[in-house]
Parts: structure tokens; sequence; C-alpha cells
């Protein structure tokens, strides 16, 4: 199957097996300007997802062999295909056969007979959400964010960015699809403080002399988390010093090693300085920062280098 352009329209995939079905929602969908493709099977249907990625599926419940419910279930089990709409076809309108549908990753469904006019009006409201995500997506990789979705129920990454991937690649071992444990547990005490009215703390992970930070950014369905990544080494967090408090680069550097619990005798060594330069530094570091001891601007510093 030669590659679709996605420049050219949006896409749709329709998978049933009963042609008369197939006929009435392709020529609906041509007639509006989609890009149609067709599946018949569930297979098939993963297939054609995988290669082609549509801006929605219209998927029917009841097939031979694999059944819509366990294709749907494969599709959102899948990192590449997990984020596409999947709108249900189905005679079934029971409410267990309706619950089964959104259990299985469902966004929506649709009652055979088909109409086309609904079917039309429901994939043009996924197809609006779709494209909203998608350029939220593209905007975050082209200003190299790292940010990541994650599904506190089961752990599932729902999507992340480039920088992202790579930064939980070298943090963390796990598989791709899955937020690492110390994540998840990170997600279930912040959703308890805030919960209870409390701004969560930072997570930090450190890796040698690298040092990973992740904060929340927003809640972005009822149970996923939109969470920001952020590497930090000795230099990032003295810039972030710098911009946080307006302190001179070597204020900065003093301010750094205190909060890294060091003297001013090892700051001293540490920046080629005496113990009586560094402490005339750290009278303008609390001047600028409001506070008398060591402890609360260090307490202060960590906070802004945490991003709390």
């Amino acid at each position: 199957m030669p590659p679709v352009d996605r420049n050219i329209s949006d896409i749709v995939l329709i998978v049933d097996d009963v042609p008369e079905n197939l006929s009435l929602l392709h020529d609906a969908l041509d007639e509006t300007g989609y890009t149609v493709l067709v599946a018949t099977n569930g297979e098939s249907a993963l297939q054609r997802a995988r290669q082609s990625l549509p801006d929605v599926i219209l998927l029917d419940a009841l097939m031979p062999g694999m059944d819509g419910f366990e294709v749907a279930r494969r599709l959102k089990a899948d990192f590449a295909t997990q984020h596409i709409p999947i709108v249900f076809m189905t005679g079934l309108t029971e409410t267990e056969h309706v619950v089964a549908a959104f259990a299985a990753g469902g966004a929506d469904y649709v009652t055979k007979p088909i109409r086309p006019p609904e079917v039309l009006a429901r994939i043009a409201a996924h197809m609006q959400n779709a494209r909203q995500m998608k350029q939220a997506r593209s905007a975050l990789d082209a200003f190299g964010q790292a940010t990541v979705a994650v599904r506190a129920a089961d752990g599932r990454l729902v999507w992340q960015t480039p920088l992202a991937r790579k930064l939980l690649s070298d943090f963390f071992a796990n598989p791709e699809d899955v937020a690492p444990i110390e994540l998840l547990n990170w997600i279930a005490n912040a959703h308890r403080a805030r919960r209870d009215g409390r701004e969560p703390a930072a997570l930090l992970v450190a890796d040698g002399n690298r040092r990973l930070l992740a904060s929340f950014h927003d809640q972005t369905g009822e149970d996923e988390w939109l969470v920001v990544l952020r590497e930090e080494n000795d230099a990032s967090a003295v810039d972030s010093l710098i911009a946080a408090f307006r302190l001179t680069q070597r204020e900065a550097e003093v301010l750094y090693w205190v909060v890294q619990g060091k003297t001013s005798k090892d700051i001293g060594d540490i920046l080629g300085s005496s113990p009586r330069t560094v402490n005339k530094h750290l009278e303008h570091v609390f001047e600028k920062l409001g506070v008398e001891t060591r402890t609360a601007a260090a307490n202060l510093a960590l906070s802004k280098m945490r991003g709390t």
C-alpha cells in the first residue's frame, strides 16, 4: 500500500465487513473531502492504521474473527496509534455493549442502520479535537519541549515529544510506551496534593552529574496528566538562578553551591575566591532574595531550580 499524502486532506479509516456499509460511508466521506481508507477485518485494520495513522477510525463492533472491541484494545495498546479517536459503529444498543465500546478505548459510537449525516457530524467533531491536539504536539515539538501525557490508571504514555522520549530513555530503563514507576508514584502523590489544595513538589531524578526535573503542567483528561520534563546540570541551574532572582553570575554560582551544602571555604576553593569574598556575595544574595539565613536562601533557590 503506497503512503498516504497527509497534506491532501484529513484521513478516515473505515473498518467493516459489510460491503454495503463500506460503500455508503466511503461515498459520503469522499464527497465531503476526506481521504478514505477501508479495511474489512481486524488484522487489515491494524495494519492500515499503523501504516497510515488516520485522523479518525470508524470501527464496526461485530466482525468475524477479531471483533471491533479487540481491534480497539490493540490500537490503544500501540504507542503509534493510541492517540487516534475511534468511533464505533454498532447495532448493539444495550448498555453493556455501549460500556464495552468505551472501555475498549472508543471515543464515540453511532448505531446501525448507518445515517451518513450523523456520522459526518460526529467525525467532524472528533476531527477538530484531533487537529487541535496535533497542532499542540507540533508546537511542543517545534519549541523543543520535553512533555509527556501519562494515563495514571495503567501508566501508559498517551503521547510524548521526541525530547521527552529521549530523556525518559536516558534516565529510566523501561519500555517507551509505559511511564517509569518513579514517575507514576510521583503523579499519585502529586494528585493527592492537588486534591488537598497543595501545590505538588517537582520530581528530581539524579544520574551522576545529570538531573531530571518533572513538574505538572495540566490535567488533560479525567485520568491523564501532562508532565513537563527538564534536564538540569550545574550550568543550567546557575542560569535559572540568574533569571529567577536577577543575580550576577558569581552570586548565582555562590548560591548554587550553598544549595549543594557547601561551606564558604568550600565554595571559595571551588570558585577560586576567599571565604570573605564568598560571604560578601552571600550578603548581596540575601538582600535580593529577601532572606536572612543560608537555609532560607537554599530553600528558596531549590524551589526555583525544581520548578515549584
